[in-house]
């Protein structure tokens, strides 16, 4: 028979979800942080956990016949840490923390990612443990975001795994070189080089300037930046692949607007959020992803519309945001004016974004599209986007520019 210290060391190394497993006895609330949780049935719906036979809220749940399951989220390790017994001091364990009840009155945590309301229905030995079956007669999802996990006796986080393909769409380019007096002939010049480099490109920004030249054709990767119904149809009717939407979030009714001016158009659709890493805007954002989603638009774009985001604010919001957007992919725009563009892009990246908005060159303060092919040919993710094509025209167009300031993007 395998020793003790082995079985341990090997079972170590299953990670597994956190709980917090609660009861009611006497009219008393009880809980303790327990792994050994899992799924037994779907119809009836039945769960289980496995507690020691030695710990006080096994002759608990055993006596009372309910307990809750709380599943917790990665920034729950310290809730975790309470009712484990690892903090110190503390004499109510469930101070400070919001909770409910259901069917059986068990303490359910609100801010948990989900929690199951049980009644206890079987109890069978399982060596120095006990395993409780429970029928589950309430249940709540509260929250999309990463789960706590245990591994290696010790709570973390997923870790962070790179996307196998990223995509690329140059949203700037063109605006900033018409802003700088260049000609029509050598603006569509850029824009059909990226686009048969595997760029998408967006050739018209008529949400800024209806008055956008018409262009005689356009680069099989192609989008343009509208702002109604009118400029959408018509720049789909020119034949470009995707039309852009712009939306402030922290706007009453603005969500509703666009949702409005891409109705039926949803998946050529390209809705991009501004100031979409603003703390102040965080809840704003997150509700502008659940709306477009259910809508099922193409993409959801994420922008740093100031450049002013840190990366500890785009891993905070897309950890989140990512969730929420399911099954439709964001599409994330990131400033470089602070030089932290790329290390703003590679967070993206681990946080689970595959498609960027970037600018040839840099020339609207965005990442440069070059800069991100070579980055992610380094972190060997594949992209369609020929970095050799992409650095070639990258350098033509530096060599052809006169220094000045830097025109602003709409996202």
């Amino acid at each position: 028979m395998v020793d003790p210290t082995t079985f341990r060391d090997v079972m170590a190394q299953w990670p597994s979800g956190v709980t917090v497993v609660t009861t009611l006895v006497d009219g008393d609330w009880h809980g303790m942080t327990a792994s050994s949780f899992s799924s037994v049935s779907l119809d009836p719906p039945l769960v289980s956990v496995c507690l020691d036979r030695r710990l006080y809220s096994h002759g608990l749940i055993s006596a009372a016949g309910v307990f809750g399951v709380n599943v917790l989220a990665k920034d729950q390790a310290e809730v975790a840490r309470v009712f484990a017994g690892m903090v110190p001091g503390v004499e109510d364990r469930f101070a400070g923390e919001s909770w409910t009840t259901a069917e059986t009155g068990t303490p359910l945590l609100d801010s948990a990612l989900g929690w199951l309301d049980c009644r206890v229905v079987h109890e069978y030995p399982g060596g120095d443990h006990t395993i409780f079956v429970g029928e589950v007669l309430a249940g709540h999802a509260a929250r999309r975001t990463a789960p706590l996990l245990f591994h290696s006796r010790g709570w973390g986080q997923f870790a962070d795994v790179l996307p196998d393909v990223a995509t690329l769409a140059d949203g700037g380019v063109v605006a900033a070189l018409r802003g700088r007096g260049h000609s029509e002939e050598g603006v569509l010049s850029v824009a059909e080089g990226l686009a048969a480099s595997g760029v998408r490109v967006r050739v018209l920004d008529l949400a800024r300037d209806d008055r956008a030249p018409v262009v005689a054709s356009l680069p099989d990767r192609s989008s343009a930046l509208v702002a109604t119904r009118e400029q959408a149809e018509w720049a789909l009717g020119l034949g470009v692949e995707v039309v852009e939407v712009p939306v402030d979030p922290s706007v009453p009714g603005a969500v509703d607007q666009v949702l409005t001016v891409i109705d039926g158009l949803a998946d050529r659709a390209s809705v991009i959020v501004r100031n979409a890493f603003a703390i102040e805007h965080g809840d704003a954002v997150l509700n502008a992803v659940v709306a477009l989603s259910a809508a099922r638009v193409l993409e959801i774009g994420m922008s740093d519309s100031l450049g002013a985001a840190t990366p500890l604010q785009v891993r905070a919001v897309l950890q989140d945001a990512v969730g929420l957007a399911r099954p439709v992919p964001l599409r994330a725009r990131l400033g470089d004016r602070d030089r932290l563009g790329l290390v703003k892009a590679l967070t993206a990246l681990k946080s689970g974004v595959h498609h960027f908005n970037t600018t040839l060159a840099g020339l609207d303060g965005a990442v440069a599209t070059e800069d991100l092919v070579r980055l992610l040919g380094e972190l060997d993710v594949d992209t369609p986007a020929d970095a050799a094509q992409v650095g070639l025209a990258a350098d033509a167009l530096r060599l052809s520019l006169v220094p000045t300031n830097p025109v602003g993007a709409a996202g």
